[in-house]
């Protein structure tokens, strides 16, 4: 049994929290909207997925009073409130555990890096999908993947051991010696797709459309040069083909992103689009369609 802390009771962090409990593993919820906790506390986590309805029994608690022992500690907030989020429970690194991120966009690895012992830190992907429809009840229908490895480079025996353990509660997860790869090609497809739906309104089957797959498609390949000045080599046939997949198949999803637009929340642009851009600059890339179509959202944002 794993002890196992998730930071940040969305969609994903709910996702993850149910399927581990389901699994045998002692896991605490955290999070700062004190009413979902409570909830949370008193009745679980309802999953449900393609084998029906499930109760994951977790604790809820806030970060202050989360304690140790800690085998793995999961960041699953937006990535604007990453580092927040990681030094309101920097007491835990006392325990020496370990640290994932699978969040969207970058900079949430240095956020935690800023709190925790680089060693301790693993990063990756998922693309499980996550819906909530309620305080503890979140819906997952269809299979994702998990890629994950050592921060910055590599994949040891620590990722292979926590993949395992994703693996067992049903999460299909696999030890990635290119995981950087993996969080590029993710923030490329999420700079295009998810911004150019936050800015049309449209779901992402709306982008299936001479203009709309022209737009993704420059936005892309400015990210791709500005991966490789990263010294990050991006698969675009495997990256073109997961586009052509979701415009095919995720017809009508709404992007997290354009979620949080027509809830009048903040966005991710500035960790996903505004992180990529930043590292242009860094590099003297000029990226000018993911700057106008990053300035789009920006015009929209709350302030």
């Amino acid at each position: 049994m794993q002890r196992i802390v998730i930071v940040g009771a969305g969609a994903m962090g709910c996702l993850f929290a149910a399927r581990l409990a389901l699994a045998g593993h002692a896991v605490t919820v955290v999070d700062v909207d004190a009413a979902r906790l409570a909830r949370i506390g008193a009745e679980g986590i309802v999953l449900e997925d393609d084998n029906g309805s499930h109760v994951g029994q977790v604790t809820a608690a806030a970060a202050a009073d989360v304690r140790g022992p800690v085998d793995l500690l999961m960041l699953f907030t937006k990535g604007l409130h990453s580092a927040a989020a990681i030094r309101s429970v920097g007491h835990l690194a006392q325990t020496g555990c370990m640290v994932l991120t699978l969040q969207n966009g970058l900079g949430n690895a240095e956020a935690i890096a800023e709190v925790f012992p680089p060693d301790a830190i693993l990063w990756g992907v998922t693309d499980f999908p996550a819906d909530l429809e309620g305080e503890n009840h979140v819906v997952s229908h269809g299979q994702g993947h998990i890629f994950l490895g050592n921060y910055p480079d590599g994949a040891d025996a620590r990722a292979m051991a926590v993949a395992t353990v994703f693996e067992g509660a049903g999460l299909h997860a696999r030890a990635d010696d290119q995981v950087k790869v993996a969080v590029w090609e993710k923030v490329a497809f999420n700079a295009a797709l998810n911004a150019l739906c936050t800015v049309s309104g449209l779901p992402v089957g709306g982008l299936d459309t001479p203009p709309g797959r022209n737009a993704a498609r420059a936005v892309i390949d400015e990210i791709v040069m500005i991966a490789a000045a990263q010294g990050v080599t991006i698969d675009r046939a495997r990256l073109d083909a997961k586009v052509d997949f979701a415009l095919a198949n995720h017809r009508g999803h709404k992007p997290s992103m354009l979620q949080d637009r027509l809830a009048g929340r903040l966005t991710e642009i500035e960790t996903i689009n505004g992180a990529v851009l930043a590292i242009g600059a860094r590099h003297g890339i000029a990226a000018p369609a993911l700057q106008i179509i990053t300035d789009m959202v920006r015009i929209g944002e709350r302030t």
